[in-house]
């Protein structure tokens, strides 16, 4: 067996880029027998700055709106001397792209292969554009073995959006041409793909991989105990990686005790791509620096944020040609340590907060979904369904029995004095027998 095998390469005819030079660097690494995952620290960083400076040398040169920003803010030649230097680069903002297809685009139209868009929920979509060699060539260069065990002998079945939004595609691209590993694109529950054909496929085939939603993980769980399949008879997984929405270690412990196999988080974006994985020791998400630059700023002052402190991730990519995101305002919240990990992995470590958006403020504190969730699954007798409604400086939480011969009224005492314990808080609880399932995002938060 062999990881990673690349067993598919692509040359695209006639092309010429920036990001051509770092093809040399990634070979070295194959003929040494490296990845950049347990290069030393300082190496890494000597790569990302030459990274960012080809990145800042092409958008200068091939896009308005960047050149423009950057002569405002004094440069007058893209170029930085330090990766600290960085934070003197102007952030792009989410309304400054929003619904532009055009804005910071850095390629010919016609060099466009593939688009992607956000779904839209906060306003006008954002849009995000590949050429054939972001997605094909550049993409696939850095490869990172301690994180990814995946190779020619499993089946990974794909339970994502393939519609608009990167995640299916993008993971069937990572499957097929880095691992060579054959690929069930199950999509969502669409109109095609229904959760029993979908859970069938899987058991016919025989998928050793799930990568999908927390919430639709749950759901095709719960839905194969209807359908007569017995998750680890009938379907044996061996890794699932969750991505799309965040969720906490006592969800995905729950879902590791259900499906009898590891999970682990993915953390990335339509705009941006991969940002984040976690290894199997699970203590935070490993930075893939070998793609990303990611930084940690007060999202007020706007201040980069020193190791440990959490603020807003900021994040820039490396190997984009056709629409490279610089210092990109992500919304969400984080805070990154140097590495210490077990698993040799030298690649910056980041624990994820939530959406800024999603905190729940209750009395003087700000609290994270994910924390609360945390404790509020901490109790078996709580199912993984479950709404946090916050109505003037008051908490109620809606929840769903699970497997329990409590009363709701002793649910709701266990639940309550269970959170007061935890963090000190009182809430309301509700005991509900019909939380919607949801085959899109699940929204838990009501803020």
């Amino acid at each position: 067996m062999k990881f990673q095998t690349h067993k598919m390469t692509v040359s695209i005819d006639d092309h010429s880029s920036h990001l051509e030079q770092f093809k040399e660097f990634y070979k070295q690494l194959d003929d040494e027998g490296k990845t950049i995952e347990k290069l030393p620290h300082q190496k890494i960083e000597d790569y990302q700055l030459k990274a960012v400076n080809a990145t800042l040398a092409h958008v200068w040169n091939r896009n308005e709106y960047y050149r423009s920003t950057l002569e405002e803010a004094g440069f007058t030649e893209p170029k930085i001397d330090s990766l600290e230097q960085l934070a003197s680069v102007p952030m792009l903002k989410k309304d400054v792209i929003r619904g532009d297809k055009q804005k910071i685009l850095c390629v010919d139209p016609k060099e466009i292969g593939q688009v992607h868009l956000t779904s839209g929920t906060s306003g006008k979509p954002i849009y995000t554009c590949y050429t054939l060699a972001d997605q094909y060539v550049y993409d696939l260069l850095p490869k990172y073995l301690e994180l990814f065990k995946e190779s020619d002998d499993d089946v990974a079945a794909i339970a994502l959006p393939y519609e608009f939004a990167l995640p299916g595609l993008g993971f069937q691209r990572l499957f097929q041409f880095a691992f060579g590993t054959a690929v069930l694109s199950l999509g969502k529950g669409g109109y095609m793909a229904p959760i029993d054909k979908s859970l069938a496929l899987m058991k016919e085939f025989q998928a050793t991989i799930l990568t999908t939603t927390p919430s639709y993980a749950a759901l095709l769980a719960e839905e194969s105990e209807k359908f007569g399949i017995k998750i680890g008879e009938d379907i044996r997984l061996k890794k699932i990686w969750l991505t799309g929405e965040g969720c906490s270690s006592t969800f995905r412990e729950r879902l590791e005790k259900w499906w009898g196999c590891e999970v682990s988080f993915f953390y990335g974006s339509t705009e941006c791509g991969v940002v984040g994985v976690e290894c199997s020791k699970h203590r935070g998400y490993h930075v893939m620096e070998g793609h990303v630059k990611v930084e940690i700023v007060d999202p007020v002052s706007e201040e980069v944020l020193p190791y440990g402190r959490t603020g807003e991730i900021v994040v820039t990519t490396l190997l984009r040609e056709g629409m490279p995101m610089v210092r990109y305002r992500t919304g969400d919240l984080g805070n990154l340590q140097k590495s210490k990990c077990d698993c040799g992995i030298t690649m910056d470590v980041m624990q994820l907060r939530g959406r800024m958006e999603h905190m729940l403020r209750l009395g003087t504190e700000d609290y994270s979904p994910f924390l609360i969730e945390h404790f509020l699954l901490e109790i078996p007798e709580v199912g993984l369904w479950y709404h946090l409604k916050l109505d003037q400086g008051v908490l109620t939480i809606e929840a769903e029995k699970y497997r329990t011969k409590l009363s709701d009224e002793q649910l709701v005492e266990k639940i309550q004095k269970h959170m007061a314990d935890r963090i000190g808080i009182h809430c309301e609880v509700v005991i509900r027998h019909d939380i919607p399932r949801t085959f899109g995002k699940a929204t838990r938060v009501f803020n």
